[in-house]
């Protein structure tokens, strides 16, 4: 069923991954008519996506069947460039943008140097002389990986509490013999209170395509910012004209971005307060669950939006207007990695109460006889969205959407988008939403 699409204008896409992220997308790539085939190069990822979309083996040999080729994470950057070199349309990386997401160091360098409001830090590749760094300037801080460091290690980000730093001092000291084997490098930046807020946009090789979309994550594992730091549990959003947190930070990328040939979405995470807005660090890649959600906010048909991205030419982005929320729905080992646990959730039914699935997105799962189970061994099971002219509204359809699933021990964060009215109120007060 071809749900939109006219008839010459379906399109062959290829998406490339290296891990099951972008499922949900092409899901809906898949629902507006278009072909679509998919590659994950985790084996642990085998059966995800079973009975749902078509795999392959091995997506060089699909390269030049595809109309659009759609890498879903940093790490391609290199293949991307000789692709669009090559004139084929491609959305996802560049070499450039990968190391200003892996790269913490030439990130901000490049924030810096582009006129951006950055926060002082200091990179170390040993933690003796950041515990001396620390001793001897005394202050709050927050430790952050950087470089090369495995997906799985980001989350060992530390937020310092202790004016004086001995709390991240005693945690370094504590941990540098374990830690040392497996983050080579890392940043210690100043803390600085304020709003955590992201704006990010979709670049089309030459410039910004508008609205902008600007949105508040949920990190952690638990609610009220309790427990470890997982990739995201939840976010709250909403789409805009270019305001004062755009240009102050995403704007002026711009040219970078077009030299590089970016064609995809990018973002900038911030802390904005009474002084100005700080970026923190970027996105270059769809977000996950932020393109779920998005998916719920765009009225346009995505298939035409890609491929029309990757061709380098404008797009009038339809979305609806509001918020847009959403929730990741989990069950154990996430956010960790154990087989044995995996298990043990692995191939149970997910069941829904009621037969309507709006707002219902793919995460690690499959279809076996009809039937919907999770897949995989992260953990990761769904995305749950809703939408809304306030937050109010659309945070309840969201979670009487999530009443209606059942899966044994399944969890997800009961807050999302809680903090809205204390943090409107400020960026409101300080301009930065217009």
């Amino acid at each position: 069923m071809n749900n939109g699409v006219k008839n010459g204008t379906q399109k062959k896409f290829l998406f490339v991954s290296h891990e099951s992220l972008s499922g949900d997308l092409a899901w809906q790539i898949k629902k507006e008519g278009h072909e679509v085939r998919v590659y994950v190069k985790e084996k642990d990822d085998a059966d995800v996506y079973d009975g749902i979309l078509e795999k392959v083996m091995n997506w060089e040999e699909y390269k030049d069947w595809a109309d659009i080729v759609i890498f879903d994470d940093v790490g391609f950057g290199d293949e991307a460039d000789k692709l669009r070199k090559a004139e084929k349309k491609v959305i996802g990386g560049s070499s450039y943008t990968d190391r200003l997401e892996v790269d913490r160091e030439f990130g901000q360098s490049e924030m810096k140097r582009l006129g951006l409001l950055t926060l002082p830090h200091w990179d170390f590749d040993n933690f003796d002389n950041a515990i001396k760094f620390l001793k001897e300037n005394p202050g709050r801080y927050v430790w952050k990986p950087s470089g090369n460091t495995p997906s799985h290690m980001k989350g060992l980000l530390f937020l310092g509490t202790d004016e004086d730093g001995k709390d991240i001092i005693e945690i370094m000291e504590s941990n540098k013999n374990s830690w040392g084997k497996k983050v080579r490098n890392f940043q210690l930046q100043k803390f600085v209170f304020g709003v955590e807020v992201a704006v990010g946009a979709f670049f089309n090789g030459n410039d910004f395509v508008y609205p902008v979309n600007v949105n508040f994550e949920h990190k952690k594992l638990f609610p009220g910012d309790i427990g470890p730091y997982t990739g995201e549990m939840g976010t709250l959003m909403f789409w805009t004209q270019p305001n004062t947190i755009f240009k102050a930070t995403l704007e002026k990328m711009r040219e970078e971005l077009r030299a590089a040939h970016y064609a995809g979405y990018i973002d900038i995470n911030c802390i904005a307060n009474a002084r100005g807005i700080y970026p923190l660090e970027f996105t270059c890649r769809f977000g996950y669950p932020t393109i779920s959600i998005q998916i719920e906010g765009v009225q346009s048909q995505w298939g035409e939006f890609l491929s029309t991205l990757a061709a380098g030419e404008p797009f009038d982005l339809k979305t609806k207007k509001g918020f847009q929320i959403g929730a990741v729905v989990a069950v154990p080992p996430f956010p960790y990695d154990d087989k044995r646990t995996t298990e043990t959730y692995k191939d149970l039914s997910i069941i829904f109460k009621k037969p309507n699935l709006d707002g219902i997105h793919l995460g690690d799962v499959k279809i076996v006889d009809g039937s919907l189970k999770i897949a995989g061994e992260s953990g990761y099971v769904l995305v749950v969205t809703g939408s809304g002219t306030t937050v109010a509204e659309a945070s309840q359809q969201m979670y009487n959407r999530l009443g209606s699933i059942m899966i044994q021990n399944m969890f997800y964060r009961t807050d999302i988008g809680a903090k809205w009215g204390e943090d409107s109120d400020r960026l409101h007060t300080w301009g930065y939403l217009y």
